[in-house]
């Protein structure tokens, strides 16, 4: 990143916005639950959340986390694999449940460029097939 004046086409410009879909399959969270050892019964007992408000398993909250992971990812990619790292997120919140079979969409969206410090702020949103939000964070992008 530098403190050039940005081109129309650059990648790493305010307002770029990156996006990934997956629909949500039993395996992923079975996956996720063994690579991250969270076994909450959640999200791998089907009579106990059964008789709960849901009434059926939810995804993990950090699985919509790392399919944020995923856009910052496209992102560098995008930018000729320019070296940046996860500087963290902010202002995570899981605000519905995600269930098995949910198709799931991230929208990261550059909101905010620092030159001089080599960060990048953005604001992801997540929406099920239902056009609902599902979750919401800032994600900090440092230049290394």
């Amino acid at each position: 990143m530098t403190s050039q004046a940005q081109s129309t086409h650059d990648p790493l410009a305010i307002g770029t916005v990156i996006t990934f879909s997956k629909t949500v399959g039993e395996s992923d969270v079975y996956q996720f639950a063994g690579v991250s050892g969270d076994f909450s019964p959640n999200h791998v007992n089907h009579e106990y959340m059964s008789k709960g408000r849901y009434g059926q398993r939810i995804a993990h909250g950090a699985l919509m986390v790392a399919y944020m992971s995923t856009c910052s990812t496209k992102l560098i990619e995008s930018a000729g694999n320019t070296p940046m790292v996860s500087y963290g997120y902010d202002h995570i919140r899981f605000t519905k449940p995600v269930f098995f079979g949910d198709t799931v969409t991230v929208e990261y969206k550059i909101a905010e460029r620092d030159d001089a410090k080599g960060t990048l702020r953005s604001q992801i949103t997540v929406t099920n097939q239902r056009s609902e939000v599902v979750a919401v964070a800032v994600h900090i992008l440092k230049a290394v």
